[in-house]
């Protein structure tokens, strides 16, 4: 029972320790072994048994499952009792074939458990005896090493036995006289020391800072190396004072460049700077200094003006801000102390863009300078402070701008810009938009601080000068005789004072009416111009106004030379008339007079030409040209801010609207037009003046008191419709209706149009994008309607110029009933060419006190020929009998009109010849084609296509078909009823 007790115990141990090798992995060697060395301590099986269980007959699986067996409570803890825990599992009741039974059990267990333990030591032999062999090899260095050791220890006591007392000695005293020269040599740098103060001043007064902070900085480094001396301690303090004061001389020396750039004086602050190691700092102090420099300087320049307008020395001025301060500024002073202003804030920016081209130099050359060294850390230092000083100057570039702004800004918001003159009010934007150039070379921007505030301004002064002048452009219309205002035949609006901005650069510092010729250097940059001197904003006092106006001509020639040269060509017997007998002008080119022109020329030119009796010069009056000025005033306040172009185009538009609506008011309004079917007015035309009456035109007389404020302020916009002038008679015959008026005016309107559309381009090109549809809409449909007003107009005149309804009592005494072909025309048609000989004798007259250009003589011929030709119809629409020879008797006297007329003009073909002929050869149709005919035939009113069914075809068609041809035209009048 003892063997058994033990062997449990053996195999519960050895199956403890393989089942926790089993759980926890396989170990190191050591482990491995020291967890052998404990199941051996109880029992390590020999050699034999190694064997026999080598040599037992093996089953894996049976091994696993016997140790798969084992009861859990035997991997518990170390300290379990595996005895106790046998015989506690005994029963009360031994059985000694069960016991043997597990005892058997636990054999095999054992067994099973020995077995396994014996493969996995095999398994790890060849490892422990490779580390046998290593902690042998160990033991042999370090008996080596011990045998080392006494060995020195050995030699280490002879040397020192060998030493003698004198040899100490020696060593001792060298060491002193070192010890003395050292101390020679630093008594010698104290005493330097103690003069280098002196030197330090000198250098100061100098303005020698990186000389003075390079001394400085090596005294202290000298000082700190004698500090254990107790009198460098107060040289050493008196020194770091010295270069504290250097320090401040040297921010003062900083402050300096902001208003006066030198480039020798900036080169040492910066070196010195960089001695200091505080080149991130003087950046920073540089732009406080700037922002400080852009205050002060204001402040100062205002405070100036103002002292010296109120003429006293009282100082309360000075403790103003400096927005209160801008209140104080006098008119008379507002323009000079503004452009001293920009001229002040000019330098600053000079200074800072200076400033950052030296740095740009510079660092350019370090970046040379340090490719060619090897030390790459003061390199990266280098390149680090480089790319802060780079991103400052930038970033204060906008910082810098911003400010300039905001005080020009408060100067402006200052004063009310609205009691100034136009020429002034031009003058301070002038100013302005330099201004706004200068910011936007200097850091790009866009000047939105300056363009809101000035475009504000700008926008209700312009409008309160927009509302005076067309108040006085209709004062001028009503009080406007119409006479021509004689211009040179050169004339171009190019020529005006007002439009000289247009051929010469634009010179901030001089009104645009008295602006300097264009130089190449306006496509210099300011900066690069002036970088060297000079001022963009300074005032050039001597410019004069020795430009004058070379525009009018003395009479309707443009020298004594041409008027008499105009006869030297002709003989006394040519047939050319009298009236035409002067400069010979192209019409259509517009060349000047040319002196000696052929006979046969003038025979050659048309009837209707009565433009050859003046130089070919425009045709215009006072008032056109005071809206051509006022036009260029107009662009000049557009050409300088830019942003408000939109709404100076607007107005400008309204001058011309207006001026077109007063031409048509005075000279073209007739109920009685669109009667005639003529289509005289376009419908094009039609929509402009309904437009422009609608959106310009005032038409109440006087306020309604219980108008609303909206209403109110849409009449403040708007302007009372114009009177013709009493003193314009166009009532005489004598003078075909006031036609040289009527010429004047018109042609006059039609100039105005062409200068609008010669500055197209330039309206276009500063016309914001999303506005140009208003410009294209204004000029295709306002601007190309001018020359349209000539129907209208004349028209007037033609229906007045004839009498045709003379002429129709006279066909209506004539009998067209005869029997036999006429050989002789009726002698109404001798009456109306006599008509015609007379209008065109009045034309003539006309012309020589104004220019009738070809266009208009042409219209006017054309509506007096269109009237009478459809006078002739209207005759024989009114016979009540006609026969096939009273026929033939219209066509007869239709054809000798023609003929009569063909030699008073040249207009070819003659207007409205076949709606005459047409209406004769219808007399010959079959009632086939006359239903056919009338169907086509609808300009013809429903009078003369009756009155052609009745009686001129009621002889050879039947009742039935007279009824069907009325009723037929019954039917195409009845859509106009």
């Amino acid at each position: 029972m003892i063997l058994d007790r033990v062997a449990v115990e053996g195999l519960t141990e050895k199956v403890y320790h393989l089942s926790k090798n089993r759980k926890e992995g396989l170990k190191s060697p050591p482990e491995s072994l020291s967890d052998l060395g404990a199941i051996e301590s109880l029992r390590v099986p020999g050699k034999e048994e190694f064997r026999e269980l080598r040599e037992q007959p093996t089953d894996p699986l049976a091994e696993q499952e016997l140790i798969n067996s084992i009861e859990q409570v035997y991997f518990s803890t170390d300290s379990f009792d595996i005895v106790k825990y046998e015989l506690e599992k005994l029963p009360p009741v031994l059985n000694l074939q069960e016991l043997e039974e597990y005892r058997d059990k636990l054999k095999q267990q054992q067994a099973a458990v020995s077995k396994k333990v014996a493969d996995l030591i095999l398994e790890k032999q060849p490892a422990y005896v490779k580390e046998l062999e290593r902690v042998t090899s160990l033991q042999t260095g370090l008996q080596l090493a011990a045998v080392i050791c006494t060995n020195g220890r050995r030699h280490l006591n002879i040397a020192k036995e060998g030493f003698t007392q004198a040899s100490l000695g020696l060593l001792a005293n060298q060491r002193k006289r070192q010890l003395l020269i050292g101390l020679l040599k630093s008594l010698r740098t104290i005493k330097t020391l103690q003069r280098t103060d002196v030197r330090l001043s000198e250098m100061l007064e100098e303005e020698d800072y990186p000389g003075a902070i390079q001394l400085c900085l090596e005294c202290q480094k000298a000082a700190s190396t004698f500090k254990h001396y107790s009198c460098i301690s107060e040289l050493n303090s008196k020194l770091q004072d010295t270069l504290e004061q250097i320090e401040e001389q040297l921010d003062v020396a900083l402050s300096k460049i902001c208003k006066n750039f030198d480039i020798n004086h900036y080169t040492k602050v910066q070196q010195a700077y960089r001695l200091l190691g505080k080149t991130q700092t003087a950046m920073d102090q540089l732009h406080m200094h700037f922002t400080q420099a852009i205050h002060n300087t204001v402040f100062q320049v205002v405070l100036g003006y103002v002292e010296l307008c109120a003429g006293n020395t009282d100082t309360k001025f000075q403790k103003l801000q400096y927005k209160d301060l801008c209140t104080h500024v006098t008119p008379d002073s507002y323009i000079p102390c503004l452009a001293d202003l920009c001229k002040a804030l000019w330098e600053v920016m000079l200074s800072y863009y200076r400033t950052m081209e030296w740095h740009e130099k510079h660092d350019n050359e370090d970046t040379t300078s340090a490719s060619e060294g090897n030390n790459m850390i003061s390199t990266e230092e280098t390149n680090f402070d480089r790319g802060y000083i780079k991103k400052k100057l930038e970033h204060g570039l906008t910082r810098i701008w911003q400010d300039v702004q905001l005080k020009v800004k408060t100067y402006l918001l200052g004063t009310d810009l609205s009691i100034f003159k136009y020429d002034d009010f031009i003058f301070v934007l002038d100013i302005i938009s330099r201004l706004m150039q200068v910011g936007e070379e200097f850091c790009g921007s866009k000047s939105e601080v300056l363009q809101e505030s000035i475009r504000k301004q700008s926008v209700n002064y312009f409008k309160n000068y927009h509302r005076t002048r067309l108040d006085e452009l209709r004062m001028f219309l009503e009080n406007e005789t119409w006479e021509l205002c004689p211009v040179k035949s050169n004339f171009s609006i190019l020529q005006l004072h007002e439009f000289k901005f247009m051929e010469q650069s634009r010179s901030p510092s001089v009104s645009p009416s008295k602006q300097p010729a264009s130089t190449s250097s306006e496509t210099v940059a300011l900066f690069e111009q002036y970088c060297s001197g000079g001022n963009p904003f300074e005032i050039q006092a001597n410019h004069k106004d020795e430009e004058t106006e070379d525009v009018l001509a003395s009479n309707g020639y443009e020298s004594d030379e041409q008027e008499k040269s105009a006869y030297q060509e002709y003989d006394s017997d040519s047939d050319v008339p009298e009236e035409l007998k002067r400069d010979y002008v192209d019409e259509q080119t517009g060349d000047a007079p040319v002196k000696s022109v052929s006979r046969e020329t003038l025979k050659s030119r048309k009837k209707s030409d009565y433009s050859l009796n003046k130089v070919n010069a425009p045709i215009l009056t006072n008032t056109t040209l005071n809206v051509i000025r006022l036009v260029g005033k107009y662009m000049q306040m557009m050409n300088i801010l830019k942003p408000i172009a939109f709404d100076v185009i607007h107005f400008m538009s309204q001058l011309f609207d207006y001026y077109l609506y007063a031409i048509y008011t005075f000279f073209g309004r007739n109920d009685s037009l669109e009667s005639t079917g003529l289509g005289l007015s376009s419908s094009r035309l039609r929509t402009t003046l309904n437009r422009i009456q609608e959106s310009l035109i005032d038409l109440e007389v006087s306020a309604d008191p219980t108008a609303t404020l909206t209403a109110a302020e849409e009449r403040k916009e708007k302007v009372p419709s114009p009177h013709l002038s009493h003193l314009v008679v166009l009532t005489s015959g004598d003078t075909l209706y006031g036609l040289a008026e009527r010429v004047v005016a018109t042609e006059s309107l039609v100039f105005l149009a062409e200068q609008f559309e010669f500055l197209q381009p330039h309206l276009d090109a500063v016309m914001p994008a999303v506005k140009k549809p208003f410009l294209q809409q204004f000029y295709s449909q306002t601007v190309s309607t001018a020359s349209e007003l000539r129907k209208p107009i004349y028209w007037i005149v033609a229906g007045k110029a004839i009498d045709y309804e003379q002429m129709l009592l006279l066909m209506a005494n004539v009998k067209w009933d005869v029997k036999e072909i006429m050989s002789q025309h009726n002698i109404y048609v001798d009456a109306l060419l006599k008509e015609f000989e007379q209008f065109n004798r009045r034309l003539n007259e006309v012309s020589k006190r104004v220019r009738i250009p070809l266009p208009v003589s042409n219209i006017l011929w054309e509506h007096c020929i269109r009237l009478a030709n459809r006078t002739i119809v209207e005759g024989y629409a009114n016979v009540k009998k006609c026969s096939n020879e009273g026929r033939a008797l219209m066509q007869l006297d239709f054809q000798q009109f023609l003929m009569k007329l063909e030699k008073l003009t040249d207009i070819r073909p003659i207007p409205d010849k076949e709606f005459v002929e047409t209406y004769i050869k219808a007399y010959y149709l079959t009632e086939n084609d006359m239903e056919r005919w009338i169907k086509e035939h609808r300009e013809y009113s429903t009078k003369q296509l009756i009155n052609l069914v009745n009686v001129c075809l009621g002889s050879h068609i039947n009742k039935k078909a007279r009824q069907k041809l009325l009723a037929a035209i019954d039917d195409i009048d009845r859509p106009k009823r």
